[in-house]
């Protein structure tokens, strides 16, 4: 089986920042800073408290830049930071998931939607999604937008892969009544 190499794009600005080039800092800052922010976003649901992870994961980021050894590319390294600096912020608030003894998934199909209607499905997706406590968004937010399997959010979470299943299920549910009680599906 052949292994396939990916290449680091920004590797040439990581090593100057390494170096300690504050310009590359700031390039590096450019080049990931409102994607780094929109995870951040979806997972605390705070436009502060984003902007607060961001900083402190740019932050640690440059400060433990040494241990970055290059395995995978600077910008999945820094989500990573991101993502857990966004659980930390989002468990200071009390993060609540009840586990779920009996775990059933509910596989539904999605409807088709015409392209016209596709702007306000995603803005009323997104104010749903919103809407969702903590601990649901959270997991649905890990799965679905950020793409970590259950295994992997349990053990971001310190939860078994159960609860973060049932967890997922539930936003599900959730968010589907939420949707179909503002006509979503009509």
């Amino acid at each position: 089986m052949e292994t396939l190499e990916y290449t680091d794009v920004n590797a040439h600005i990581v090593a100057r920042c390494k170096e300690g080039d504050r310009k590359a800092q700031y390039e590096l800052y450019k080049l990931y800073s409102k994607s780094m922010f929109n995870v951040s976003m979806r997972i605390t649901n705070d436009y502060t408290e984003a902007e607060d992870v961001l900083q402190e994961s740019f932050l640690s980021a440059f400060r433990e830049l040494h241990t970055f050894k290059g395995d995978s590319t600077f910008g999945s390294w820094l989500k990573r930071i991101v993502i857990n600096k966004s659980i930390t912020k989002v468990r200071s608030r009390r993060l609540q998931v009840e586990p779920m003894d009996d775990f059933q998934d509910f596989a539904e199909e999605a409807p088709e939607y015409d392209q016209e209607d596709m702007d306000y499905k995603v803005e009323t997706i997104k104010k749903a999604i919103q809407s969702l406590p903590d601990g649901y968004r959270v997991v649905l937010t890990l799965y679905l937008l950020e793409g970590y399997d259950h295994g992997e959010i349990a053990e971001i979470l310190s939860i078994s892969e159960a609860t973060s299943k049932s967890q997922y299920s539930r936003a599900r549910k959730k968010l589907l009544s939420l949707m179909q009680e503002q006509s979503f599906f009509s």
